[in-house]
């Protein structure tokens, strides 16, 4: 794998990576945009706006045009919104860069966003709103993120307040698109069959204007209140618990290290929380630790979907894990296991030209590195068990924990005690 970059004189960054051995190529835009450039009055647009791109530019003037172009190729054509990366990718065999391109560079800098469209994707958007609200897999992690950050941007559900998406018009889009897809604000990566010449074919096809970002992203507020819980109550099958503490931020020295206490307590199989929650007390059917870093704070967390009856005792049992590893820490097994298992998926995600691409652009966008692969491997095998059992007693204390459910009603008498 060879990484090749190259920076124009506006602004815009462009990466090749040679991935030996494929014939395919994932083509990436990556925008410093999300829902934590967004004020409450806006919050949604970004992906809202993520919607609109695929309505047409000048070269593909209607969604059916642009679906089809891709559609006709047998590429695999989507986009993304997080907190903080807005992405746009186009996966095709080598011969069909061109038209990968052609396609994306089109969405971006061409697209008119019709009044007509506009109103038919409010209602498309607001049925993906209730579809999360009947999905408590996905909803819990958004409650427990609104439960963690508070009112602020970071805490706001990325998919937005009903109101902006009624009331968004189309000025509103072409605002957001002028203040931050920016050529300085934008990470362009190819990865797969390519080569350094390949970046200049991106040139060719995207020709930014040099405008400068004028929106920031809004920093995470540690004063903002927030409570030690919350509980969305709905008729369902399963309980749906998260529970978990505020985590650090992905660009700290000591992230991998918390990366590698969520996989000993719950990041696969054999992990504390699958083999003593799952397996030994039969409290859940899924349950998982996460540790989600963003650019200054982070979140780490224990999802599971719990037995109606067994609410509480699931808890009682994940905050005992949080309690154990914390007082007693782990042992050498743990660690090398944890290591060999982080290396091991790191190994896997090369082979997918979507991963490589989305690696690297990220890495640049967010982060100002170009960290390879084995250099990210070599951070993982220094960790020491000295070093996550410091963070397990830095981070897992009970003034710190916190807990989202959504299910049928339970006694928060009794849950409050549980997490205190």
């Amino acid at each position: 794998m060879k990484l090749h970059t190259k920076k124009l004189k506006s602004g815009l960054t462009i990466q090749a990576i040679e991935m030996p051995g494929t014939n395919v190529v994932t083509s990436l835009i990556l925008v410093g945009a999300g829902s934590r450039y967004e004020d409450k009055k806006v919050n949604g647009i970004a992906h809202f706006l993520e919607h609109m791109f695929f309505k047409g530019g000048e070269r593909y003037k209607t969604p059916k045009e642009v679906s089809s172009s891709i559609d006709s190729i047998g590429a695999e054509f989507n986009a993304f919104t997080s907190e903080e990366v807005v992405g746009y990718y186009v996966k095709s065999a080598k011969e069909h860069i061109n038209k990968s391109l052609d396609v994306l560079s089109d969405m971006l800098t061409n697209a008119r966003f019709p009044k007509e469209e506009i109103e038919k994707e409010r209602g498309v958007i607001l049925e993906e709103v209730a579809m999360y609200l009947d999905f408590p897999m996905r909803k819990i992690s958004e409650d427990f993120k609104s439960l963690l950050f508070g009112d602020q941007p970071i805490g706001r559900d990325i998919l937005g307040s009903k109101n902006v998406i009624k009331s968004v018009e189309q000025k509103d889009f072409f605002d957001y698109r002028e203040s931050l897809y920016v050529p300085e604000n934008i990470v362009i990566t190819l990865a797969g069959a390519v080569t350094k010449d390949d970046i200049s074919l991106v040139e060719k096809y995207f020709d930014f204007d040099t405008k400068k970002q004028s929106i920031k992203m809004l920093q995470y507020n540690d004063e903002i209140a927030v409570k030690k819980y919350s509980i969305r109550e709905k008729q369902t099958e399963q309980y749906h618990i998260n529970f978990g503490v505020l985590g650090l931020p992905e660009g700290d020295k000591r992230y991998p290290i918390e990366k590698i206490l969520a996989i000993i307590l719950g990041g696969n199989m054999s992990s504390r929380m699958f083999l003593n929650v799952r397996e030994d007390k039969g409290l859940c059917y899924s349950i998982s630790t996460q540790s989600v870093g963003f650019s200054d704070i982070g979140m780490f967390t224990t999802r599971a979907g719990v037995k109606l009856d067994m609410v509480l005792k699931a808890v009682e049992a994940i905050r005992y894990e949080y309690n154990s590893i914390s007082q007693d820490g782990i042992t050498d097994e743990e660690l090398s296991d944890a290591k060999a298992f982080m290396a091991g998926r790191l190994d896997l995600s090369t082979e997918d030209t979507e991963d490589v691409a989305f690696y690297y652009g990220e890495n640049t966008l967010m982060h100002k590195t170009q960290e390879s692969y084995e250099e990210k491997k070599q951070k993982i095998n220094s960790v020491t068990k000295e070093e996550v059992n410091t963070l397990a007693r830095e981070l897992l204390q009970p003034e710190r924990y916190h807990f989202a459910g959504i299910g049928p009603k339970i006694d928060e008498k009794k849950l409050l005690s549980l997490i205190s």
